[in-house]
């Protein structure tokens, strides 16, 4: 029996953030105001990687089934949910590969890693035809994101950095309304927001993508606030998301089905942005993390953000990546 979704408005996150937040959570029917139920806040980004199993543990009741009742504010990006976590103001939250780094240097703790990702894209106007050709131009680009990250490596290909353009650090809803007005020749950036700039735009260019770079794996994830990870509820919360994991996996139309009702979008648009990233099964994430092939993801991406000045010099992601709670919390 489905949940009934609450949307709220969070007000500024931090001091001089001053982020309109809205967001929903599971509403127990009641039973969360007799206390039997723990207050979580968890934060996600709007897309099929970010919101399907806080979709899926909405409409399955595993909040409550778990003991926790969620409040899921919702976030244009990664950096902002570590910055949240650090601030208190968020429990849990998810992050792309671009903001890996965050919790590699220390600001969160990555207590489960999601899917392989596939949505990133270098795109550009029409008449540009190489990333060659991206130099002298302007280019817009979240940073710290897994925007930012395809940018660099694809520059990197093309034999440029990041001084060849004119980089132009935009948060995500400015890169959508600047490229299709023409503010900006080319972007790093991602899906599904990429879709709607083809609505505006449909001849713009895909100069790379995730795929092109097979060296490096691009892995998204759940994060936890430093002071929050040891508490009883980080393994309440890794139980639902493992659960949720497992009914993704067995019942992916239904996944993308619930996940277009929590993100008010069509089935069709969801699909299209699911089709982007590979979903792991628990059983493959479970044996991942145990045979060191996480820690090898999580390696690379290191390598990647000390090349480029994020990190000073890589950490054993044991330190950062909590994968012993995880597989612990196996019911």
């Amino acid at each position: 029996m489905r949940t009934t979704r609450r949307t709220i408005l969070a007000t500024a996150l931090t001091a001089g953030l001053g982020l309109g937040l809205a967001g929903c959570g599971s509403d127990g029917g009641g039973t969360g105001s007799g206390g039997d139920l723990e207050p979580v806040t968890f934060g996600y980004i709007a897309d099929y990687n970010g919101t399907s199993l806080l979709a899926i543990a909405d409409d399955q009741g595993l909040w409550e089934k778990h003991g926790l009742e969620a409040e899921t504010p919702v976030f244009t990006n990664g950096p902002l949910q570590i910055q949240a976590l650090g601030t208190g103001d968020l429990d849990y939250g998810y992050i792309g590969p671009g903001a890996m780094w965050l919790p590699a240097s220390g600001q969160a703790k990555v207590i489960a890693i999601n899917t392989l990702g596939n949505s990133d894209r270098v795109i550009a106007q029409e008449g540009i035809s190489s990333v060659a050709d991206l130099a002298g131009k302007t280019v817009g680009v979240p940073e710290g994101t897994s925007g930012d990250m395809i940018l660099s490596l694809a520059l990197e290909e093309a034999g440029l950095t990041k001084d060849d353009v004119r980089l132009t650090p935009m948060d995500p809803s400015t890169i959508v309304s600047a490229f299709s007005s023409g503010q900006i020749d080319a972007a790093g950036f991602w899906y599904p927001a990429i879709a709607t700039i083809k609505e505006q735009d449909p001849n713009l260019v895909e100069l790379a993508k995730n795929s092109d770079f097979t060296d490096v794996q691009f892995p998204t994830a759940f994060v936890a606030g430093n002071d929050v990870v040891d508490e009883e509820k980080t393994t309440k919360t890794l139980a639902v998301l493992r659960e949720a994991m497992t009914f993704r996996a067995e019942n992916p139309e239904e996944a993308v089905a619930v996940t277009a009702e929590m993100l008010n979008k069509s089935v069709e648009d969801v699909q299209a942005d699911a089709d982007n990233n590979t979903v792991l099964t628990l059983e493959e994430l479970d044996a991942a993390t145990e045979d060191g092939t996480v820690d090898g993801w999580l390696n690379g991406m290191q390598d990647f953000f000390v090349d480029n000045g994020k990190l000073d010099a890589p950490t054993d992601p044991s330190t950062w990546y909590t994968g012993d709670l995880f597989t612990g919390a196996a019911e």
